[in-house]
């Protein structure tokens, strides 16, 4: 299990140092804005280093949306990012599972994700990320992600799932029984965002804690990540000096 952290874009070898970190997670372009990656000047540094790099695509994409505009946007934007992924050596681009619209049939979403995902032209896989909650939302409880998964069944296209221990406990699911049933749904997890909860278990809300610190019981975090089995990067607050306590508490606890 290699551990690490979302590090800022501008230097993520020198801040995966800082960190101590055997794996990074970056964004390629900004996570608030429609605007495709631009070309790095550290790409031979990135691949040269050995660093495991996972990418995390902006937040505005939504593939599962009612408005066919946001939809083609979004596929857009992914085929870009999936691009600027694969030149920098990136293992995996991580994606929201977003949402339908209000009074439209659920299994939409799923429809969607898999009309975009056979458009898409990439070598690199997607990782489909579970989100804390929202009536709406396409990947929240293991249910959905079930509904999701089947819908999926069958494609060429790289599909891999990204677990966020934080908005597995947001959207209601006791976190180590949860993970041991997205297992059996999924396959297996291709990477962990390893994140502690300023919320109780149900809340569906998406603010993540320092490890040990948030309401998800410290032992139950640990062996939920111990049995997912894969890269785990921490998205947690407080900068480089805070995400090396994290990365060592659960190095601890490896």
């Amino acid at each position: 299990m290699l551990l690490g952290a979302h590090v800022p874009t501008a230097d993520p070898l020198g801040e995966a140092a800082r960190r101590g970190a055997e794996v990074v997670q970056i964004f390629l372009s900004s996570p608030r804005q429609w605007a495709a990656p631009k070309p790095r000047a550290d790409t031979t540094a990135l691949l040269g280093s050995g660093l495991p790099i996972y990418a995390h695509s902006p937040y505005l994409l939504n593939l599962a949306s009612a408005d066919p505009i946001v939809r083609e946007r979004s596929a857009g934007l992914l085929q870009a990012t999936c691009e600027a992924a694969a030149a920098v050596g990136v293992r995996g681009v991580v994606v929201h599972g977003g949402q339908t619209g209000a009074a439209e049939d659920p299994a939409l979403g799923p429809t969607r994700w898999r009309s975009a995902l056979e458009r898409l032209e990439t070598t690199v896989p997607v990782l489909i990320e579970d989100t804390a909650g929202g009536a709406y939302a396409v990947a929240t409880t293991i249910d959905r992600i079930a509904r999701l998964w089947e819908a999926l069944d069958g494609l060429d296209t790289p599909v891999g799932f990204c677990l966020d221990t934080c908005h597995l406990h947001a959207a209601g699911e006791p976190l180590l029984t949860g993970t041991a049933r997205l297992l059996e749904v999924v396959g297996r997890i291709d990477l962990v965002h390893l994140n502690d909860s300023k919320d109780d278990r149900g809340s569906m809300r998406d603010r993540h804690e320092n490890l040990g610190a948030g309401r998800i019981d410290p032992d139950e975090l640990a062996a939920a990540v111990r049995l997912a089995d894969a890269p785990t990067v921490v998205e947690t607050p407080g900068g480089a000096e805070l995400q090396a306590a994290d990365i060592a508490w659960m190095r601890a606890r490896r």
